[in-house]
C-alpha cells in the first residue's frame, strides 16, 4: 500500500474573510483568517475525509508562510512537497460575501511564493508514494509552474498513478482579467483555451463548473464543450450544474442523461467561494475508493453544500463522521450552519485541525488564582506578575519540549506569563470567572455579551468555574447556567475551547450521583464543554456515572482533568489511582499544592527566584511522575 493517497499541485495563500456579512468588501472592518488556494483547501478536505494528503506548493519565509504550514500540519496533511522561498511573499487573498450572488474577492499574487514552483520541487520519491496527483488549473498558466505539474504527471503516470485536473479557472490569474475582477469566473480566451487542451490528455479525471468546460472546450455551449474535451482526452469528466447537482461522463456525451447523474442537497446558499474544492475533497474519497460514481457524487455534492452553508473555505468542510451524519439523517434545515447537531459534530471531528497538539495525557500546573494571591503577605500586582512568570519558568523546565504539559494562568496577574507561554507548545487555559462568585460572575474584561472574547489568542482554552449543586435553588441555577451558556456561545464564536469546571463540594454534600447530575445538567442546557474539571471523586461507582454522562452526551469531548484543592501529595496520589484507571480522565490540573508554600515564602523575602522556580518545578515533576505512573500502572 502506498504511503499517500494523494499529492495536489499548486496555489497555497492565506485568505482574509470579512466578517461582516451582506457590506461591500471595501466597507469590511474585520477579517477571518483561513488557509486557501484550490490544491491547499482540497489536501485538507481530503484529509478530514481520512484520506492520506500531501501538498507540493511553496510559501513565503514569514508569518503567513508558518501559519499555513502549521496549519496543514494540523490538519494532517504531509508537508515534505510545502517549499520555503525565501525570496518571495506568501499570497494574499481578500474575500467578502455580499449577498447569495456576488463574493467579491481581490488576489494579491503578483511574484507570490507558490507562483515559483519549479520542476525542481517535484520530488520524484514523493510522487511515487501517491496513489493518485491532482493539479489546479492556475499553475498552466504560466510556462514555470506548468513545467513543474508536468514534471508531476508525467512521473505519477510512468508508476501508474491516478491523475486529476481541477480546472480552477480564474480569469485574472489567467491574465485575461484586471485585478478588480477576483470574483470574475469567465472570460473567453482562445490562448487558454488551447493551453488548457495541450494538457487534458495527461489526466484520468477532469472536473469543472459549465462555464470552466466552456474555457476547457472553447465554446459557451455546455455540450458542445464536453464533447470538445472528450476529443482530446478519455478522462471522466465530471461537470458541477450548481443547485442540479454534478453528472459524470465516463463515455461519449450524448446528452446529459448519457452521464450518471448526482443529485444537489436543497440547502441554503450562504458563500460559494470554496464550495468546489469541497465538491473535489467528497469526489476524491469516493474515486479513490472506488465507490461508483453515484456514490462519488453524494459525496462530493454534500461536501459542496458544507461549504456553500458556512463562512470560509477549509474550515467548512467536514469531517467523515460529520459527513456519514449527513448523508444519513438528511436536511433538517438548510442553513446547515445554523444546525445545532451537525455544527456541535462539526466543531467537534475537526478540532483536532483548529487546535492542533496531542492532549490525550494532561499535566497542568495551574497558577490562575488570584485572590488566593492578593491575600498574601507582601503581595502588590508587580510581584504578583512577577511571580507568575516564574510560575510559568518552572512549567516550562519540566515540559522540556514535550507533549501533554500545560499551565492554567489569568490575564489580570498574570498577564505577562500568559503571552509568554504563547507558542511554546503548552496547552493554555485562561480563567473568565470572578473568583470565587456565586452566583457566576464573570471576568469584567469579557464584557456583557463576552465580546472580550475576541481579543483572546486562538490557543487560549476558556476556563470557568461554577460552584454548583443539584439541591440549587431552580432560580440560581438557571442564572447560572445562563452566565455559562452565555460564555460557551461566545468561545465558540470566536474558536476557542471550552473548559468547564464544577465544584459542588463546596456548595453541599455529595454522592456518587452528584457530578454526574450536574453534567447532565450542563448538556441539557445546551453547554458542550471540550474539556471538564472535576475535583476528586470519592469512588470508582461515581466516575463511572460522571463518565457516563458525558458520552451519553457528546462522546467527542477531549475528556477530563482532575483538580486538586490544595491537597497534599499523597491525598493526590491516592486520588490518581482511581481516576487514572479512566481512559476519559486525561491526567490533572492542580496548582496550591505546587505553588502554595513556595508562594507564602517568596512574597515574604524568604526565597529567592531561583530557588521558588526550583522548588514548584521539584513539586510540578513529582506530580506529573505521579500521574504517569497511575495511568501506567491502570
Amino acid at each position: 500500500m502506498t504511503p499517500l493517497d494523494v499529492i495536489t499541485i499548486g496555489r497555497s495563500s492565506v485568505d482574509l474573510y470579512g466578517q461582516q456579512i451582506g457590506g461591500r468588501l471595501e466597507d469590511m472592518g474585520s477579517f477571518a483568517k483561513y488557509i486557501g488556494g484550490s490544491p491547499t483547501n482540497i489536501a485538507c478536505g481530503t484529509a478530514r475525509l481520512g484520506l492520506r494528503s500531501a501538498v507540493i506548493t511553496r510559501v513565503g519565509d514569514e508569518h503567513m508562510g508558518r501559519f499555513i504550514r502549521e496549519q496543514l500540519v494540523r490538519e494532517g496533511v504531509d508537508v515534505r512537497g510545502v517549499a520555503t522561498d525565501p525570496e518571495r511573499l506568501t499570497a494574499l487573498v481578500i474575500l467578502g460575501i455580499r449577498d447569495e450572488d456576488s463574493f467579491p474577492l481581490i488576489f494579491y499574487r503578483e511574484n507570490c511564493a507558490d507562483m515559483a514552483l519549479s520542476p525542481d520541487d517535484i520530488d520524484e520519491g514523493l510522487i511515487a508514494e501517491a496513489r493518485c496527483v491532482l493539479a489546479t488549473g492556475t499553475h498552466l498558466s504560466h510556462v514555470q509552474t506548468e513545467a513543474a505539474v508536468m514534471r508531476a504527471l508525467q512521473l505519477a503516470r510512468a508508476q501508474g498513478a491516478r491523475t486529476a485536473l481541477d480546472i480552477d479557472y480564474r480569469p485574472n490569474l489567467w491574465g485575461v482579467a484586471g485585478h478588480g475582477a477576483g470574483e470574475s469566473r469567465f472570460v473567453e480566451s482562445a490562448a487558454v483555451t488551447a493551453r488548457l487542451q495541450k494538457t487534458l490528455h495527461l489526466f484520468d479525471l477532469i472536473v469543472g463548473t459549465e462555464e470552466e468546460f466552456h474555457i476547457a472546450g472553447g465554446t459557451t455551449d455546455t455540450l458542445a464543450a464536453l464533447r470538445a474535451v472528450r476529443a482530446v482526452s478519455d478522462a471522466v469528466l465530471v461537470c458541477k450544474r450548481g443547485a442540479a447537482g454534478a453528472v459524470a461522463f465516463t463515455g461519449a456525451i450524448d446528452g446529459w442523461d448519457s452521464g450518471q447523474q448526482g443529485p444537489g442537497f436543497p440547502i441554503e446558499v450562504f458563500n460559494v467561494l470554496g464550495a468546489g474544492d469541497g465538491f473535489f475533497s467528497g469526489l476524491l474519497k469516493g474515486w479513490l475508493d472506488d465507490a461508483g460514481w453515484p456514490r462519488a457524487l453524494e459525496y462530493a455534492n454534500a461536501c459542496g453544500a458544507f461549504a456553500v452553508s458556512r463562512h470560509g473555505c477549509t474550515p467548512a468542510y467536514p469531517s467523515l463522521e460529520e459527513l456519514s451524519f449527513f448523508l444519513d439523517r438528511g436536511v433538517v434545515q438548510p442553513d446547515l450552519r445554523n444546525d445545532a447537531a451537525l455544527e456541535q459534530l462539526h466543531w467537534a471531528t475537526n478540532r483536532q485541525g483548529r487546535m492542533g497538539g496531542d492532549w490525550s495525557t494532561m499535566r497542568v500546573f495551574a497558577f490562575d488564582h488570584r485572590m488566593q494571591l492578593e491575600a498574601l503577605e507582601g503581595y502588590t500586582p508587580a510581584k504578583g506578575a512577577a511571580f507568575k512568570r516564574l510560575c510559568l519558568e518552572a512549567a516550562l523546565q519540566v515540559q522540556d519540549g514535550q507533549a501533554g504539559y500545560g499551565i492554567l494562568c489569568d490575564n489580570r496577574i498574570g498577564r505577562a506569563a500568559l503571552h509568554a507561554a504563547s507558542g511554546t507548545g503548552l496547552w493554555i487555559g485562561r480563567p473568565a470567572e470572578w473568583p470565587g462568585s456565586r452566583p457566576l460572575t464573570l471576568e469584567p474584561e469579557l464584557g456583557a455579551d463576552c465580546g472580550g472574547l475576541s481579543e483572546w489568542a486562538r490557543e487560549n482554552v476558556v476556563k470557568v468555574l461554577c460552584f454548583c449543586h443539584p439541591d440549587d435553588d431552580p432560580a440560581l441555577r438557571a442564572e447560572q447556567e445562563t452566565t455559562v451558556l452565555r460564555l460557551f456561545t461566545a468561545a465558540r464564536r470566536n474558536g476557542l475551547e471550552f473548559l468547564l469546571e464544577i465544584i459542588p463540594s463546596k456548595v453541599g454534600p455529595v454522592d456518587d450521583d452528584t457530578t454526574a447530575t450536574l453534567i447532565a445538567q450542563f448538556y441539557a442546557a445546551g453547554i458542550f464543554p471540550d474539556w471538564w474539571k472535576l475535583e476528586p471523586l470519592t469512588s470508582r461507582t461515581a466516575w463511572t456515572k460522571a463518565i457516563a454522562a458525558i458520552e451519553e452526551n457528546d462522546r467527542h469531548t477531549r475528556g477530563i482533568v482532575v483538580l486538586g484543592l490544595d491537597a497534599p501529595e499523597a491525598d493526590l496520589a491516592a486520588s490518581f489511582a482511581v481516576a487514572a484507571s479512566f481512559p476519559l480522565v486525561r491526567g490533572f490540573a492542580v496548582g496550591r499544592t505546587i505553588f502554595a508554600e513556595v508562594a507564602r515564602d517568596w512574597f515574604a523575602g524568604g526565597m529567592d527566584d531561583a530557588a521558588a522556580v526550583a522548588a514548584m518545578a521539584g513539586r510540578y515533576a513529582r506530580l506529573c511522575a505521579i500521574w504517569d505512573r497511575a495511568r501506567a500502572a491502570a
